[in-house]
């Protein structure tokens, strides 16, 4: 039986590995992390991580031929194909702060991984790493061996979207894996391109030289960024010209060389990769060289950075040029529907607009608890990729804040709802029952475009919908201040 072993329980591993051990009954996967309680999740009824679909994959395989496990260097010692799928968050000091990855755990992982080993072995790149990381871990596992064994290295970088995720490994667009163009290294492709055969069809697995594969994952989620930067731009020039970004979104995708995916208008974006992946390439492309490529990229975030900050602004603005002790309900906290992971959400960024003017916020979210919430308010930029800085706040921190369970509660005498998160929840509120108990006038600023603005409108509320024409409200509010 070939077994496969992979190092960290997150996002990534959990997943991918669950669901080659569902594919593969005759390949024995561990996965291995040095979190007790993280590992003891796993192994519960109640799983680290909400992604529809999880559940039932992992309920199939587990103690059969998938195990979660802390015993990380006795199953790497074991293992066949060491896939390594540990956090490689952005700098917070030193050389390359708040642009570069930092591989300090990566760097820990390949050592014990060289200590450990007793048999040849396979180590897949699974989390996103710079370019040439491979050739890094390659001189430390040839460096501190000395016994001989041969490592071939592979990356295989992950293409999974939150709330998909289990659909996106079941039926991927394409799998790459890249590896040395040498005898050792074409063999190894192909002994990793076996185990995705099992259900990725032949023509979906796509292999190429490690650089490559290194670079296309940042490749593709600074394009996808930047897709969602370009509509939200395009969302500032439709509210002053009463164009309607809907309108606009769908005839542009239309066009088959461009097509309609990632043309949402919203608050912005979120997630642990699109920040973190552009501002990595940034500080790449700055190494080698190229400042003119570095401020192209650079610019798909300050897009980002603008919406959020417009957003807030447009609360503001609308609302008398003043939200001091009034109550804003903020529906949804998670960076997209059908997912707890709130990191990078632009939620944190448009609460903490809010609160620097004296908000009183209540928030609801069905998959983030209250905790989480407050973790993420009180932490400074990046912190959340670093667990270890992460102070503990005083209660007096959170009293502009209230967390709820109930939309209905979190609107309740409310000035203004804000829609952060597309939740299809809110889209089946009774809206009629929370603009009779709200403060009036009554706002919505739909931060997602999922609800209908003239039935709102027709109820009495004052709305603010993203880049579509503004309410004659909002409009004379803005020319008057």
């Amino acid at each position: 039986m070939v077994k496969i072993c992979c190092i960290g329980a997150g996002y990534v591993g959990g997943p991918t590995m669950a669901m080659i051990a569902l594919k593969c009954p005759d390949i024995q996967v561990v996965v291995v992390d040095i979190s007790k309680p993280r590992i003891a999740a796993w192994n519960s009824a109640d799983l680290p991580i909400y992604e529809p679909g999880l559940d039932e994959v992992v309920k199939a395989c587990r103690d059969k031929n998938l195990f979660f496990s802390t015993d990380v260097e006795k199953h790497v010692a074991e293992a066949d194909i060491v896939f390594v799928s540990v956090n490689t968050p952005t700098k917070t000091r030193g050389l390359g702060a708040g642009k570069a990855a930092d591989l300090t755990y990566w760097e820990s992982a390949a050592r014990m991984i060289a200590d450990v080993s007793k048999s040849d072995k396979i180590v897949v790149e699974k989390s996103t790493v710079p370019v040439k990381t491979a050739e890094a871990i390659e001189k430390i596992l040839t460096h501190n061996n000395d016994k001989g064994i041969n490592f071939q290295i592979l990356s295989n970088p992950e293409f999974l979207a939150e709330g998909t995720a289990i659909e996106d490994l079941a039926k991927p667009d394409r799998v790459l894996i890249g590896g040395r163009e040498t005898p050792g290294g074409r063999k190894a492709v192909e002994a990793l391109k076996a185990v995705y055969a099992h259900w990725v069809p032949e023509d979906r697995i796509l292999t190429t030289n490690l650089w490559s594969a290194e670079l296309s994952k940042l490749a593709a989620n600074a394009f996808l960024a930047q897709r969602i930067s370009s509509i939200n731009a395009m969302s500032a020039l439709c509210e002053s010209t009463g164009a309607n970004v809907s309108e606009v979104a769908y005839a542009v995708g239309k066009d088959s060389r461009i097509g309609p995916k990632f043309l949402n208008a919203s608050v912005g974006f979120g997630g642990s990769c699109f920040q973190k992946d552009i501002l990595n390439l940034v500080y790449i492309c700055e190494c080698n060289g190229l400042p003119e490529v570095a401020h192209y990229w650079k610019q798909v975030v300050q897009i980002n950075d603008y919406q959020k900050t417009r957003f807030v602004k447009r609360v503001v603005s609308s609302m008398f040029n003043t939200v001091s002790g009034k109550k804003i309900a903020i529906l949804g906290f998670a960076f997209k529907k059908d997912t707890g992971d709130t990191r990078e959400t632009p939620a944190i960024d448009v609460c903490h607009g809010l609160l620097g003017d004296k908000a009183l916020l209540s928030i609801y979210d069905p998959q983030v608890t209250e905790d989480q919430m407050k973790r993420d308010l009180a932490m400074n930029k990046f912190d959340w990729d670093h667990p270890q800085h992460l102070q503990p706040q005083s209660p007096t921190a959170f009293k502009q804040v209230s967390v709820v369970w109930d939309a209905y509660e979190a609107t309740k005498d409310a000035h203004a709802v804000c829609i952060i998160t597309e939740w299809d929840e809110f889209k089946k509120l009774d809206y009629q029952r929370i603009y009779d108990n709200m403060q009036k006038p009554a706002f919505i600023f739909d931060g997602r475009n999922v609800l209908g603005v003239e039935a709102l409108r027709k109820i009495g509320f004052v709305v603010y919908s993203i880049g579509k024409p503004l309410d004659p409200w909002v409009k004379d509010l803005q020319v008057s201040i």
